[in-house]
């Protein structure tokens, strides 16, 4: 067994430990949607007990991460064509309301990080690696929605991120989709954070999103044969 993977116990219930190293696993694409999730390996994976794969699991099964199925148990979730037009239809509604309301509501020190993080975002995700993008972008979203000033937009898009996981990393490995989401970013922020035009903030949230999601059933679709048009 690697015993890398063994998670040690700290103050936080181990079940906790177990979710999150079994969720960035899923996100990492080290497993794989459709892949079978055994709990005695992943109790050796783990170096835990079934009680407490069983709660992780129960977990990553709400976050819609894992899918039970029966008669195989539970497995990474296999999205269909559906499942991805619909989660980036709401990304979009959402995204598009968080750059209106950075517009509207960000302080200037909230503009300036904002505008800062895009310099930064020249090296880190421009030319940066599939970790370095993905850091960089969750940092962007965390400047966006925390100037914006809305707990429940910022919980909301959350959850949309989580599932989203599944098959984000995938953008990041497409260096025309990098370069394109470069040029968004920069209207993006742009409008938001040096013209504070609300609508132009929305709009250039919402046309990023749509090229995002056109990207994503294309890239699913080609890295998970199983993926359904229902």
């Amino acid at each position: 067994m690697d015993a890398s993977r063994r998670v040690t116990p700290v103050a936080a219930p181990l079940r906790n430990l177990v979710v999150r190293a079994l969720r960035q696993e899923i996100l990492d694409d080290v497993m794989h949607p459709g892949d079978r999730l055994l709990e005695s390996a992943l109790c050796e994976r783990y170096g835990v007990s079934r009680t407490v794969v069983r709660e992780a699991l129960r977990q990553l099964e709400s976050e819609r991460l894992i899918t039970v199925l029966p008669n195989r148990g539970p497995i990474v979730s296999v999205l269909s064509v559906h499942d991805i037009t619909s989660l980036y239809e709401v990304r979009g509604s959402l995204e598009g309301l968080a750059g209106e309301l950075f517009a509207r509501n960000a302080s200037e020190a909230d503009a300036v990080a904002l505008i800062n993080l895009l310099d930064k975002m020249e090296s880190t995700y421009l030319h940066g690696d599939l970790r370095s993008r993905g850091s960089s972008k969750d940092t962007f979203y965390r400047i966006l929605l925390a100037g914006g000033r809305n707990e429940i937009l910022a919980e909301d898009l959350s959850r949309v991120h989580t599932r989203i996981g599944i098959f984000r990393h995938y953008a990041f490995l497409d260096e025309d989709r990098v370069s394109t989401s470069m040029l968004e970013l920069r209207r993006i922020v742009d409008a938001a954070a040096r013209q504070r035009d609300a609508a132009r903030a929305r709009a250039a949230c919402e046309e990023h999103i749509r090229l995002a999601g056109e990207l994503a059933i294309v890239e699913y679709r080609r890295r998970v044969p199983d993926l359904t048009h229902s």
